[in-house]
């Protein structure tokens, strides 16, 4: 195995073992013995369990991020907006279970960036100006709008780490669910909700 391959390894290794059971319930004994090699790889490869779990914490912020900011990218309606966010979180979760278990764990190596809420508050300040120009369209004050957007972002999060071990219903049905609650709000709920884009 090449020093690539063996780093990757590692990295996969420790990314099941961190989801699983968390920063503190995992050692680098055991990283070392699930990839089948002795510590001192581990601590050449990555200096340590810190080490280790900073590059996988790296990796899953940024495609987290990439997923999120690419579907506030695309512009268009404020509604398809939040429906393709909510949508781009979910997949995330779908398509990498132990990466999202990872990035909403603390741990003592999460700095004040790179965090979950640190991505979340960067995806909410991102909404922010879109709340504004839809909050000023309805006469509303647009000052509001930073809190809104933490509203709106955080709602989006947290019914993500849910569906995280509820995986019921699908993830369309949940997204649009996240939908009629903001963009209808409790007193103009849609009986059947549904999304734009099918």
């Amino acid at each position: 195995m090449t020093a690539s391959q063996r780093r990757e390894q590692l990295l996969a290794v420790g990314r099941g073992l961190f989801a699983t059971k968390g920063f503190e319930g995992t050692s680098v004994e055991e990283i070392a013995s699930t990839a089948g090699v002795s510590k001192p790889v581990v601590y050449e490869h990555f200096g340590g369990k810190e080490g280790l779990y900073a590059v996988i914490v790296d990796r899953e912020v940024r495609a987290l991020t990439g997923a999120l900011t690419g579907a506030l990218a695309e512009g268009g309606h404020p509604k398809a907006m939040v429906e393709r966010t909510a949508l781009a979180l979910l997949g995330y979760i779908e398509s990498s279970e132990d990466g999202f278990r990872i990035l909403v764990r603390d741990s003592p190596v999460a700095q004040a960036t790179g965090t979950f809420s640190s991505l979340i508050g960067d995806v909410a300040t991102q909404v922010e100006h879109i709340l504004a120009d839809q909050l000023k369209r309805n006469g509303l004050d647009p000052r509001t709008a930073p809190l809104y957007a933490q509203m709106l972002v955080g709602m989006v999060a947290l019914t993500g780490q849910y569906w995280l071990d509820a995986r019921q219903p699908k993830k369309a049905d949940v997204a649009a669910h996240l939908v009629n609650l903001a963009w209808n709000g409790l007193a103009g709920m849609e009986r059947k909700p549904g999304l734009i884009g099918g």
